[in-house]
C-alpha cells in the first residue's frame, strides 16, 4: 500500500498542536547581525537611472524605514539590496562580500524580500504558502527536512496566523494575507528581512498589527528593512529612518533627529509641522500646506 505523505498545510498544523510554544522555536539572529551595505550604489531601468551612487549601512538588528515621495528611488534601492537589481555602479556587500560572488541559495538563508503585492499560486492553502520559505535551507534532491514542520508552526503563530493554516490564500482579508505572506518570509528564517510596502492598501488597524509583528522580529534579532509612507507610522516604529529624494539619501538617522521640518519640505514638497506623540515623544508629521515649489 502507497502512504500518502501529508501537505504542508497538515504538517504545520500537527506542529502547532504537539509545540507547545512554537513561537519560541529559534530563529537565527539572536547574536549580532550581518552587515548589508550598499557601496556607491547606482541602480534602473532602461535607460535611465533611478538610484544614484548611495552608500547605505543597514544597521543590524534595527527595524530601519525607508521613506520618500514617488519614484524617490526606494523600492528600486531594496530591489538592489536583494539583489534582484544588478548594479549599473557601485556594489552591495553582505559582511563584506559582494553579493554579485555570493550563490543564491546562501543569499536567500540570509536575506529575505517580501515584494509588493505579491501574487500565491491559484488555489494554495496558507500552510502550503508558508512551507514554500523553507526551500532556500532544504536539501537538494531530498526537500523536507525534519525541522521544517516546526519553523513553519513558529512562523504561523509569530503572525497570529495558525487558525487560518487550512484556508486557502485567496479568501483571507488584505490584513490577513499580507500576515501569511510574512509568515512565508519569517519561515525562510532570513537574518535581514526586505519589504516594499507591506502596509499600502492596509487599513490602519491592519497597518499596525503587520508593525507589530516586524517589530517583534526585531526584538528577537532580526535585521528589518521597509518602505513605507505613513511617516507618523514610520517615526513611531523605526530605530533608524532614512529619508529619499530624487535617488538619492538626503538625512538618515533617529526619527526625532530625522523627520524635521526641513527634511520634510526638502523631501516631499510639503510644509509640516512637528509635533511630539504624547506618549512616545516620537514625531508626528502634520502637513500643513500644498507642495512647494522644488
Amino acid at each position: 500500500m502507497t502512504r500518502t505523505r501529508p501537505s504542508p498545510t497538515a504538517r504545520a498544523a500537527h506542529a502547532a498542536r504537539v509545540v507547545e510554544h512554537p513561537a519560541d522555536v529559534p530563529v537565527p539572529g539572536a547574536a549580532p547581525g550581518p552587515l548589508l551595505r550598499a557601496h556607491g550604489l547606482t541602480l534602473g531601468y532602461g535607460p535611465s537611472d533611478v538610484v544614484h551612487g548611495v552608500d547605505l549601512d543597514v544597521t543590524p538588528g534595527a527595524l530601519t524605514v525607508l521613506v520618500g515621495a514617488n519614484a524617490s528611488g526606494k523600492s528600486t534601492l531594496v530591489r538592489g539590496l536583494a539583489r534582484l537589481l544588478t548594479p549599473r555602479a557601485g556594489s552591495v556587500t553582505l559582511d563584506g562580500v559582494d553579493l554579485a560572488r555570493l550563490p543564491t541559495r546562501r543569499i536567500a538563508r540570509t536575506v529575505g524580500i517580501l515584494p509588493q503585492s505579491p501574487v500565491a499560486p491559484d488555489g494554495i492553502r496558507v500552510g502550503d504558502l508558508v512551507a514554500h520559505g523553507r526551500y532556500p535551507h532544504q536539501p537538494l534532491f531530498r526537500g523536507h527536512r525534519s525541522d521544517d514542520d516546526q519553523v513553519v508552526a513558529a512562523a504561523l503563530a509569530a503572525t497570529d496566523s495558525l487558525p487560518l493554516v487550512h484556508q486557502r490564500v485567496d479568501q483571507l482579508s488584505g490584513g490577513q494575507r499580507q500576515r501569511v505572506w510574512i509568515a512565508m518570509a519569517l519561515a525562510q528564517q532570513p537574518r535581514i528581512l526586505l519589504l516594499d510596502e507591506p502596509t499600502s492598501a492596509l487599513d490602519v488597524a491592519h497597518q499596525v498589527e503587520v508593525l507589530d509583528v516586524l517589530r517583534a522580529e526585531v526584538r528577537r534579532g532580526m535585521t528589518v528593512v521597509l518602505v513605507m509612507h505613513d511617516l507618523t507610522l514610520a517615526a513611531r516604529y523605526a530605530d533608524e529612518v532614512v529619508v529619499m529624494a530624487q535617488g538619492r539619501v538626503v538625512a538618515r538617522g533617529e526619527p526625532v533627529a530625522t523627520l524635521t521640518e526641513a527634511v520634510v519640505e526638502q523631501a516631499f514638497g510639503v510644509r509640516a509641522r512637528i509635533l511630539p506623540d504624547p506618549d512616545t515623544g516620537r514625531p508626528v508629521i502634520l502637513p500643513r500646506s500644498r507642495p512647494t515649489e522644488r
